[in-house]
């Protein structure tokens, strides 16, 4: 399971590593980075996930931000309220390319209506299953 990290708005996708799959799943709403736990939790009991992945959002130069920080932070909740293991994914550039589909399948671009952080979180997944597939 991938998230999307942000103040706002929290992208969550699901993927398979067997079949190297991804699939959007749902935005979940954030206050300052902060989401709603319970339906974190939710949503980790329902799709029983072995591992979470954060995408750490760093400047197009490799170096960190205010918000890869925070993008840590969050990482390391997760893991200490769900107690899986919890992996870092660069993502450089995910929310741009999410974008860029949707406005090809026909998004208008008011991403406050349909917002994209879940196809993000789905490209930071498929990322994260590539590079993991490349190691072996």
């Amino acid at each position: 399971m991938a998230f999307d990290f942000g103040l706002r708005q929290i992208g969550v996708a699901t993927g398979n590593c067997v079949l190297a799959t991804c699939q959007p799943l749902t935005v979940l709403n954030a206050r300052d980075g902060i989401p709603d736990w319970v339906a974190v939790e939710k949503l980790v009991k329902e799709w029983q996930p072995d591992v979470l992945v954060v995408g750490l959002p760093l400047n197009m130069d490799g170096s960190e931000s205010e918000l890869s920080r925070r993008a840590k932070k969050f990482a390391r909740r997760l893991h200490g309220r769900l107690g899986l293991p919890v992996e870092m994914a660069d993502e450089r550039l995910s929310s741009f390319e999410a974008k860029s589909q949707q406005r090809e399948q026909g998004h208008r671009g008011d991403y406050k209506a349909r917002p994209v952080d879940s196809e993000a979180a789905a490209l930071i997944l498929n990322t994260w299953l590539a590079e993991r597939e490349r190691s072996y």
